[in-house]
């Protein structure tokens, strides 16, 4: 069985979130699996999956800003917003100027109210919006705030009569829909516009570049995880070290003095083991999650 710990997933095109998360259970040999985010299908890059206790971090990498970098096609409105659904409208795209297409992502950078895509995994009285727009409903999502901090555009192409594709490079907080920019690209454009292609170079400080491949990992399993449970909290928390009281009490739940830390940040105990996710409130400081052994 694997040690406790994150995976760092090149997640491949045409699986869903759920399908890398099954076949890692299969490699790791554990049922306890889970993913930190999901991709939908055509998405390929970084799904970073969860085994054994560290599937309680992935509250934390949920919440983490995320990169991408992805294509933009001008000219075509789909159901999905994405290149999976089928085409509801074409408007020659072919007299959109560079300039004007610039000026317009810049202006959709920064704190943004998003509508996100009605074909979404969004749940609505605890069905999902996609399932609802599958059987014919008809369905309008709150919009809701996010920052997109960058949104750079790598190059504008014109290959396709009509079309313009215009491949961007993305930084932006949790729960922002590349999808949903496209969109509204090609709505405040006048042509329409969905996503053709979408990649995940980053989630927090998760990278392409300690990515694994589900190849690379069929290789070497059921040795899968690249980032023990210490590990990876040190990773993604700011650490403080417990002494040999404090990390009995922290054990059993109780609080610690506070550090004066911004939190949630991970406590290691004198043997250097992950002992809690905590945050401090009212002068002390309270677990979060308890993840020492029990």
């Amino acid at each position: 069985m694997s040690t406790d710990g994150l995976i760092v997933v090149d997640k491949p095109g045409g699986m869903t979130s759920h399908d890398v998360v099954a076949r890692i259970r299969r490699l790791a040999k554990t049922r306890r699996v889970g993913h930190g985010g999901t991709l939908d299908p055509m998405a390929t890059g970084v799904l970073v999956i969860g085994v054994g206790r560290a599937t309680r971090l992935l509250t934390y990498v949920i919440g983490a800003g995320k990169s991408y970098t992805g294509t933009i096609r001008l000219g075509q409105t789909t159901v999905t917003d994405d290149a999976e659904g089928d085409v509801t409208a074409t408007v020659p795209a072919g007299q959109v100027t560079d300039d004007a297409i610039r000026a317009m992502l810049a202006g959709l950078s920064g704190e943004v109210d998003q509508v996100p895509s009605a074909v979404s995994a969004i749940k609505i009285d605890g069905q999902r919006a996609y399932k609802r727009v599958r059987d014919g409903e008809s369905v309008e999502l709150p919009a809701r705030r996010v920052t997109i901090s960058r949104l750079e555009v790598l190059a504008i192409r014109r290959t396709e009569p009509d079309v313009v594709d215009v491949d961007v490079d993305v930084t932006c907080s949790s729960g922002t829909y590349i999808r949903a920019i496209a969109r509204d690209a090609g709505l405040a454009l006048g042509v329409g516009g969905h996503l053709t292609a979408l990649r995940r170079t980053a989630v927090g400080g998760f990278t392409l570049a300690e990515a694994a491949t589900l190849d690379e990992l069929e290789q070497r399993a059921p040795d899968v995880v690249n980032l023990p449970l210490d590990a990876a909290a040190d990773r993604f928390f700011a650490r403080r070290e417990a002494t040999p009281d404090e990390a009995r009490v922290l054990a059993h739940g109780g609080p610690l003095d506070a550090a004066g830390l911004t939190g949630p940040y991970a406590v290691f105990g004198p043997a250097g083991g992950l002992i809690a996710i905590v945050s401090e409130r009212d002068g002390r400081a309270r677990a979060e999650i308890v993840l020492a052994p029990a």
